[in-house]
């Protein structure tokens, strides 16, 4: 105030310096209260930090260091703009082992998930007014609550210089630990979260990278047994094609992998043989002509009484050694596979297709002699195959005959379903195993024999608890894990899993139902694996 200032002037200017200390004294004498722990819960789990986080538990990384007493009065200015995951970065407290550090009044605990023993355990250390406390001073138990709303109690025993948990806190480190110590006066109770290995994610990045949500559910699981085979041909349908008969090949009509109708020549071969028996045919039946009429007329001489009865008899045994001889000359004809006469000539073999098939097998050439009993062609009917099983003898109660069966090739993309039309009777003593077979429609010729398939055998069907979608399960480190939503992302728990029919998995533990998980595209979830800003440290 300067000199010149009248007196009124200076009169209200006292009365309001007089108000403003006033207000000055109350507002420092709140301030010591507040700071001294004055009106302060006991437990720290909800306590308002004054920054705008009201509401926020302990497990956000709020040590009392850093949000009460004298570590809160300082530092946070700039709180109003921060995120809340910002923020808690920025101000976790850490103690003299690294671990974090809530206080309440004078006492304090340090925890820590360590690995030092080679598996994770919580270590804990206490301490009043910043100096080290008897680990006999307070009685300390703990409770982790993961995501998936599975808890776990732990105990602590002394351990050197901290309380170690006896039990192990497995991974993922995605969890709330409350913390409880009971003194010898008061309970204290602090949360500590950890969220390593989370895989941040938006709900925009989440569905512009195609990811779908399901929650497991109970359903009904085929179980399958999962069987090796090979397709073969139809051996009801397939035929090797001899000449029967020792000759030259002519002419080769059909050539490896044509489609074949039936009677159509294949080849055509020059036997001797073939010559002699149509020459016998032949011979024969002008014998059993001149029979015929040599019969005939001795039959009327005999009725006219012009001939005895000794000539008639005798044409007519005559007659029917020559239809015999006719008849023998044919059968043997047609055992041999010959027409009676041929175009060509007497000495030409046509060999012609049994069936409508193809021509797989092909050992003739033009001019080449071949034996009788040589198979030239090989001739199959594609249209069915035989998927054959290998079946072991503990499984053989699950294989029956009229089975519907699932064959997946192995070699690409495709799969069909049969029908059981064989079980063996026999064990192979190598092997032990049967042989079941599957006959298997092929209209467009996709199955080739000599294909390995994977024939799946429904074996029962049950009711699963918890069942997720096949799609949604991936393998991380060698185990399997599915993508758990959480708030903000995703983490990947561990789970065990049960039956699957291929299309749903049994979850026998790590999920329960209700939960909502990565299905459609965790692939892409498995690829931002340790992109996110969590890191594992311990």
């Amino acid at each position: 105030m300067t000199m010149n200032m009248n007196s009124s002037k200076s009169t209200i200017s006292k009365k309001h310096l007089i108000a403003i200390a006033v207000v000055l004294a109350i507002g420092v004498g709140a301030g010591t209260f507040i700071l001294q722990g004055g009106g302060k819960p006991k437990a720290a789990a909800t306590e308002d930090d004054g920054h705008g986080h009201g509401g926020h538990t302990e497990a956000k990384g709020h040590g009392d260091g850093e949000h009460h007493g004298k570590g809160g009065e300082k530092g946070h200015d700039d709180d109003k703009g921060h995120a809340d995951g910002e923020h808690h970065e920025k101000s976790e407290a850490k103690g003299p082992h690294g671990g974090t550090v809530f206080k309440e009044g004078d006492f304090s605990l340090e925890a820590l998930l360590s690995e030092d023993g080679g598996e994770p355990r919580l270590r804990i250390w206490l301490s009043d007014k910043d100096k080290p406390l008897p680990l006999n001073a307070a009685t300390v138990t703990a409770t982790v609550t993961r995501p998936t709303d599975e808890k776990q109690k732990l105990t602590f025993a002394a351990e050197k210089d901290s309380l170690v948990s006896r039990e192990i806190v497995a991974e993922p480190h995605a969890f709330d630990i409350e913390i409880i110590a009971q003194t010898a006066t008061e309970p204290f109770m602090f949360v500590m979260s950890k969220e390593e290995g989370k895989i941040e994610l938006t709900d925009a990045q989440i569905k512009a990278a195609s990811i779908s949500l399901d929650a497991a559910v109970k359903a009904n699981i085929k179980t399958a047994l999962l069987l090796p085979g090979e397709i073969r041909l139809n051996e009801d349908r397939t035929s090797h094609v001899v000449p029967r008969l020792a000759g030259v090949v002519e002419s080769v009509n059909a050539s490896l992998g044509q489609v074949v109708k039936k009677g159509q020549v294949l080849a055509v071969i020059a036997s001797p043989t073939a010559s002699e028996q149509r020459s016998e045919l032949q011979t024969a039946q002008k014998r059993l002509s001149l029979a015929k009429t040599t019969y005939e007329r001795e039959k009327k001489l005999w009725e006219q009484k012009v001939s005895a009865e000794q000539d008639y008899l005798q044409a007519k045994q005559a007659l029917s050694e020559a239809e015999v001889a006719v008849a023998n000359a044919n059968q043997k004809l047609s055992a041999m596979g010959l027409s009676a006469s041929s175009v060509a000539g007497l000495n030409r073999i046509e060999l012609r297709a049994p069936f409508d098939g193809i021509v797989i097998e092909k050992h003739l050439s033009l001019g080449e002699a071949v034996k009788e009993d040589a198979a030239v062609f090989t001739i199959s009917d594609l249209s069915q195959v035989w998927a054959e099983i290998n079946v072991p003898a503990k499984d053989l109660p699950s294989v029956r005959v009229g089975e519907k069966v699932t064959i997946k090739a192995t070699a690409f993309d495709a799969s069909a379903t049969g029908t059981v039309a064989f079980v063996g009777a026999l064990i192979g003593e190598q092997t032990r195993t049967a042989k079941a077979r599957v006959v298997l429609d092929n209209p467009k010729g996709a199955w080739r024999p000599g294909l390995f398939v994977n024939v799946e055998v429904v074996s029962e069907e049950t009711a699963a608890p918890v069942t997720i979608s096949a799609d949604a399960v991936q393998n991380v480190g060698e185990k399997p894990v599915v993508f758990l939503k959480v708030d903000g992302g995703f983490i990947a728990q561990p789970v065990k899993l049960g039956r699957s029919d291929g299309k749903r998995v049994e979850v026998l533990s790590g999920l329960k139902a209700g939960m909502p998980y990565a299905s459609t595209g965790s692939f892409v979830v498995k690829s931002e694996l340790g992109k996110g800003s969590a890191e594992h440290t311990h």
